[in-house]
């Protein structure tokens, strides 16, 4: 689905990055999201926790302010929620004056 010219404020996907766990790269993923997404937008996950954990390093390196919450049915399910905000910043050398 092509989102030009359109961008986002929120998106939320549940159990996407499990259906595409052996066909795409999680990267590639987060990538096209981070993307869509404006700044200061919030990107929601609903998925398996090892999956979860995984994104939470990529999201993490990719400078989003990230965490993963338990499922409303408790701590003990294992799907959780993953809530990330993306934060837009200049990624660019350190003064050297």
């Amino acid at each position: 689905m092509s989102t030009y010219p359109r961008t986002y404020n929120l998106l939320h996907a549940d159990s996407l990055l499990s259906l595409y766990n052996n066909r795409c790269r999680m990267e590639d993923i987060l990538l096209e999201m981070d993307r869509v997404l404006r700044p200061e937008s919030t990107l929601i996950l609903r998925d398996d926790v090892d999956i979860l954990v995984k994104i939470k390093s990529i999201t993490d390196r990719m400078k989003w302010d990230s965490q993963i919450a338990d499922h409303e049915d408790g701590p003990l399910h294992r799907e959780k929620l993953h809530r990330a905000l993306r934060v837009k910043t200049y990624w660019t050398a350190p003064d050297q004056s």
